[in-house]
């Protein structure tokens, strides 16, 4: 028996030489996963690499796309001014009278009898981005009524107010005191039975005329409306008919 014994113990001994040990297995499966993980940064290295030295290659062959400087214009349009470089028969004063750069043109518009900030740039798709409503950029208006706003009528604007070409967007509104702005030329009318206060209004659309049409709904005629912002960019310190240049990034695509 003891023989036997001795010959089955020896023939499983031999068997487990045979079969590899569990830390063994597990180190080889270590060394797999660490090497995936060293092949898959290579990778991402050299792609990285690639496109700063060939941006395009790496975007479909009929679409490259890129970005460049565009030349912005901050300009500070006074009353009575047109929001174009061209007469076209009127006697009013144009852009070309204050703004001397050559292919910049507005991106949106304001109208003769507002003031403040008029945005113009060299590049058509930043144009389209400012002036398209659907990107709802904000506008910030500060504008002189004539009355006494009350919080209902604020509330109202808050809401939308319902004018001829419809209901407009919920927009941002606060009584404010007087700011500290420029002289108009000519000056707004006064009447002495009738006070008059400021408001500060933010909209995300752009229709005709609409901030005038918006406080007359409520009963707060608008006597002075002045431009303030668009987006992050401001008329602060900038004197009426002066402008500055900045510069914005444009995304340009071509075909």
């Amino acid at each position: 028996h003891g023989a036997k014994a001795g010959r089955i113990g020896g023939a499983g001994s031999e068997a487990l030489a045979t079969v590899p040990s569990v830390g063994m297995m597990v180190r080889g499966v270590g060394v797999c996963l660490l090497i995936g993980l060293l092949s898959a940064l290579l990778g991402l290295l050299v792609a990285w690499g690639w496109r700063k030295r060939r941006p395009h290659l790496l975007l479909p062959p009929h679409r490259i796309v890129t970005a460049a400087m565009a030349r912005l214009i901050l300009f500070n349009k006074p009353y009575g001014v047109l929001c174009q470089f061209s007469a076209d028969g009127s006697d009013k004063p144009t852009l070309a009278a204050h703004i001397k750069v050559p292919g910049v043109y507005p991106a949106g518009r304001l109208d003769t009898d507002s003031e403040g900030l008029l945005l113009l740039t060299d590049d058509g798709r930043l144009q389209a981005r400012i002036a398209d409503p659907k990107f709802k950029l904000p506008k910030t208006y500060l504008v002189q009524v004539e009355g006494e706003p009350q919080e209902p009528e604020l509330e109202r604007l808050r809401q939308g107010v319902q004018l001829k070409d419809g209901m407009t967007l919920p927009c941002e509104v606060a009584r404010i005191d007087p700011p500290d702005l420029w002289p108009r030329n000519p000056p707004i009318r006064e009447r002495k039975s009738i006070p008059d206060n400021w408001l500060k209004l933010t909209i995300r659309e752009g229709r005709n005329r609409q901030v005038r049409r918006m406080t007359a709904a409520v009963g707060l005629p608008t006597l002075r409306l002045v431009r303030w912002s668009i987006g992050d960019w401001s008329v602060a310190g900038i004197a009426p008919g002066q402008f500055e240049m900045v510069s914005a990034w444009a995304k340009r695509s071509e075909e």
